[in-house]
């Protein structure tokens, strides 16, 4: 058993990062419900370009854009729900959003454009629903509760999309249905009016929507994606030089892993693992290869301070995570995203989010005997003794400090076919929780300080004849792991 810590975010806005343009439009925002001290938030492209502080219930937002362009809003305060209002802007307009209450997705807009015109439609026809979603939210309901009524308000923007102009608000809105249907529900209960929805909105749209009609398409129907076992693909990659690369240069070299790094400026997690992810880049003696993949776009990415900093190959995919690389492997559009891939090009193990420990563990399995550890990234093996006496397996767990894990009593090797008990421990206590105490780096700030590891051994009835390989098995039970194909050599 063990206690699995694992962090995902979509698009948590943490960075404010300045963009380069110097037309403007104003976002203005009022209630009185609004407590002084909110902070008020415009993001475009997942960076976030504008701020203020709510003073008398109102606020002020100069946000920079150059064209048409999609903005989002956010509000961080007391009786605000964690969502994003999506907001048209062009050079030179005036925007007001007004409302009674703090659910402000739900506020009255008054816009001259008619792309917001569109969507205050779409809004006012799943009013409820949305206020539904909000309220749960707010209460901090799981997941499991707030999809249901989130269903509904997809199945009743589809209802009201025929009877709107195509135009960048209703593709963006059939967009998020579709991303939404591939990604976050396994069978999507109205998956046959979306594919008549997208047909008939690509017959009917003006030219010069061609690309968004291609990635909704894409998303209706979408690739195949690469599993755990099947050979990694190339794909085509901009370095901050601009210059292409292949992800084939690094793939499928000897002794190398390589892992993918799937991230955006504007994701905490993917900033609270880098630290970790460089110590184990720094340890694993040039046996892993990490390619960073920026989904943002180029010209953010590029004069950033954060990205200029990172150690390994820093690469972006130049569509702003709708290209074919993140298509091809990615199982969703969460991010933190990771792929890692074997010295033989094969898929070994993907994941989204962040677990503290995923990183030095990976790279003590890889430094030390072959075994795949990818059931549970945090336990290694560092080394393996089998004689006529027993067969002794030295672990390292790595952790948060201050959370414990655990080990079963009837834990077990498997070979040939056969199963050899556990006899013995030493340096960690049965069955019992475990607290890892030792830190693993000097480090004093973020995440990195907090990372700790415990060292223990196993020791095992001896084998009837040595094998090449053999399963660790931590006993039957719900959530045991496996580290699988581990070599007696």
């Amino acid at each position: 058993m063990k206690k699995k810590f694992i962090i995902i975010a979509l698009l948590a806005l943490v960075a404010l990062t300045g963009l380069a343009q110097t037309k403007t439009a104003t976002i203005k925002g009022y209630s009185p419900a609004l407590k002084d001290g909110t902070v008020a938030e415009s993001s475009i492209d997942n960076v976030r370009v504008a701020s203020d502080t709510v003073q008398g219930g109102r606020f002020t937002l100069t946000v920079p854009v150059e064209s048409l362009t999609k903005s989002n809003l956010f509000l961080a305060g007391e009786g605000c729900p964690n969502h994003l209002m999506t907001i048209w802007l062009k050079p030179g307009v005036d925007v007001k959003v007004s409302g009674t209450d703090c659910l402000y997705p739900l506020w009255k807009v008054d816009s001259p454009l008619p792309e917001q015109q569109t969507l205050s439609r779409i809004m006012e026809h799943g009013h409820e629903t949305l206020a539904e979603c909000l309220r749960l939210d707010l209460a901090n309901a799981p997941w499991k509760e707030e999809l249901p009524i989130y269903m509904k308000y997809l199945k009743q923007t589809m209802d009201v999309l025929p009877s709107l102009p195509v135009d960048a608000a209703s593709l963006e809105e059939l967009e998020g249905v579709a991303m939404m249907a591939r990604n976050y529900t396994k069978d999507f209960p109205y998956m046959e009016q979306l594919k008549e929805l997208e047909a008939s909105t690509a017959a009917r749209a003006p030219k010069g929507f061609e690309e968004q009609l291609a990635l909704i398409h894409t998303q209706v129907y979408p690739p195949h994606i690469l599993q755990v076992g099947e050979e990694a693909i190339d794909a085509e990659l901009i370095d901050m030089q601009g210059q292409k690369h292949h992800l084939a240069e690094v793939l499928g070299q000897p002794g190398r892993y390589v892992l993918l790094d799937f991230w955006s400026l504007g994701c905490g997690p993917c900033r609270m693992a880098e630290p970790e992810m460089r110590r184990a880049y720094e340890q694993s003696q040039g046996k892993l290869e990490i390619i960073g993949i920026n989904l943002d776009k180029l010209s953010a990415w590029q004069e950033d301070n954060f990205s200029k900093n990172i150690a390994w190959k820093n690469w972006n995919d130049g569509k702003m995570g709708k290209g074919d690389i993140v298509n091809s492997y990615c199982n969703m559009k969460a991010i933190p995203y990771y792929v890692l891939i074997s010295p033989d090009n094969r898929i070994l193990w993907k994941d989204a989010g962040y677990g503290i420990g995923w990183f030095m563990g990976m790279v003590s399995a890889i430094n030390g005997p072959r075994q795949d550890n990818t059931d549970n990234l945090q336990f290694a093996i560092r080394q393996v003794n089998a004689d006529v006496s027993g067969t002794t397996i030295s672990f390292r767990y790595y952790g948060q400090e201050g959370n414990w894990f655990r080990i079963a009593k009837d834990s077990y090797l498997e070979a040939n076919g056969k199963k050899y008990k556990l006899t013995a421990a030493d340096g960690i206590k049965l069955g019992e929780n475990n607290y890892p105490t030792v830190k693993a780096t000097t480090a004093t700030e973020d995440f990195l300080s907090g990372l700790c590891y415990s060292d223990f051994t196993l020791t095992f009835e001896p084998f009837e004849s040595v094998p090449e390989t053999f399963d660790f098995k931590e006993g039957d039970g719900e959530g045991a792991f496996i580290i699988r194909n581990v070599s007696v050599k």
